[in-house]
């Protein structure tokens, strides 16, 4: 039987903006907020790094302290918005995804103190 999830959004998201870069291709950036609707879910943005210049917009929803739900939910190429059907967008896609998985691993310590 899992506690109920206790975090302090604000905490959680300076967390992820420390943490995230060590998990990142490089040349990729991207930023963390707070999804005001949510308090256990946080809006990451990535911009892949290239002259494709691609970004994505995930949601990430902790389901428990340890396992978190993400979701893509937009995808944009520059600065339109695109297919995410095509296989580059969803080979990016899943590597945002795992890099949001093992960020998340990576802070049980704070989710799970």
């Amino acid at each position: 039987m899992d506690q109920q999830l206790q975090l302090d959004q604000q905490q959680l998201v300076s967390a992820w903006q420390e943490r995230l870069p060590s998990f990142m291709d490089d040349g990729d950036s991207f930023s963390v907020q707070a999804d005001e609707a949510d308090r256990k879910s946080m809006l990451i943005h990535f911009n892949a790094a290239g002259r494709q210049s691609y970004s994505l917009d995930f949601r990430c929803t902790y389901v428990d302290s340890r396992e978190v739900a993400v979701d893509l939910v937009d995808v944009e190429r520059a600065g339109l918005h695109t297919d995410e059907r095509t296989d580059a967008v969803q080979q990016m896609a899943q590597r945002y995804t795992r890099q949001i998985h093992e960020c998340a691993q990576a802070l049980k310590d704070v989710t799970n103190p």
